[in-house]
């Protein structure tokens, strides 16, 4: 929880579009200092300049939040600029699907080393250093926000290593969350759990590396991509309004984070089909026809 955010540090991964970008605005209209990480470099020129002449203090660096070594160098630099930074968005996100069995070893490399590995990293960096900051002064307040994907509440086919990377954040988040009301009162976390939001994630192939270049695309990852590009696109609930419901959660100090929380009743199905030992429920009941096209899709392939 952090109450007054003024002359605070914020560290975003994502932050050159997207839910990242919206939260270092917010973040610069509230008078934080920003740590702005991504991979893309243009778009993170932009942003920075963007949010400069707001006023505010701004560090920006082209990271992998995958590479480790990269990201212990971040830590490194955004401890030498700004000290123990207060808020930590580890946001940065890609998005791949098709058949489970489709997907290439280099698929899974890219889609977890960024889901989930940039989280790892950035919760194993800076929770050390904001827990050293809580020791030193009584009055600081910390609050780390990892984001996964309804995807890591529910199993949707033809998308499954994006499952597998959102599922491991929720885990991961819940367990960080625990782990820090052990130790401390000061520094707590939260995940954040959208639906479909008009973001650049549907076009993450952009910033895939050259070493882990996607094979030719199979039918299922074909039809995957078109399915997942119209649903984002249509999206009404926009970055910027879900970049709110992070800071209004951060301030009042609330764990889930959720978009559309209209979508929680297949959450609960799900729940109950674990609790109850039933088999999974099919994902498409409250619309079959979409379940129908994607059946029909996949074995004419």
């Amino acid at each position: 929880m952090i109450t007054d955010f003024k002359g605070k540090t914020a560290v975003l991964t994502g932050a050159g579009s997207g839910f990242g970008l919206e939260c270092a605005r917010i973040g610069a209209r509230l008078g934080m200092n920003l740590a702005l990480v991504d991979v893309q470099q243009d778009a993170l020129d932009k942003a920075a300049a963007e949010l400069q002449a707001s006023g505010v203090q701004v560090m920006a660096t082209r990271v992998d939040v995958g590479d480790a070594t990269a990201m212990e160098a971040l830590a490194g630099q955004v401890q030498a600029r700004f000290g123990a930074p207060h808020f930590v968005f580890n946001n940065a996100g890609v998005a791949a699907g098709g058949l489970l069995w489709e997907n290439t070893l280099a698929d899974w490399n890219w889609v977890l080393g960024v889901n989930l590995w940039g989280v790892v990293h950035g919760v194993r960096l800076f929770t050390p250093m904001m827990l050293e900051a809580a020791k030193k002064d009584p009055g600081y307040q910390g609050h780390i926000v990892n984001t996964a994907s309804m995807a890591g509440l529910l199993t949707p086919p033809n998308m499954g290593i994006y499952n597998v990377s959102k599922h491991a954040v929720v885990s991961l988040t819940e367990t960080l969350y625990q782990d820090l009301s052990l130790v401390t009162d000061q520094v707590s976390a939260s995940v954040l759990c959208p639906y479909f939001v008009p973001t650049g994630i549907s076009h993450s192939e952009r910033n895939r590396p050259s070493d882990l270049a996607a094979a030719k695309p199979t039918q299922s990852q074909l039809i995957g991509q078109a399915m997942s590009e119209k649903a984002v696109s249509s999206g009404k609930v926009t970055a910027a309004d879900v970049a709110q419901k992070v800071f209004d959660a951060v301030h009042s100090g609330q764990f889930y984070i959720y978009s559309h929380p209209q979508a929680l009743g297949n959450v609960q199905q799900r729940m109950e089909a674990i609790v109850m030992g039933k088999n999974p429920p099919d994902p498409f009941a409250a619309r079959p026809e979409v379940g129908q096209q994607l059946r029909a899709a996949l074995r004419q392939a």
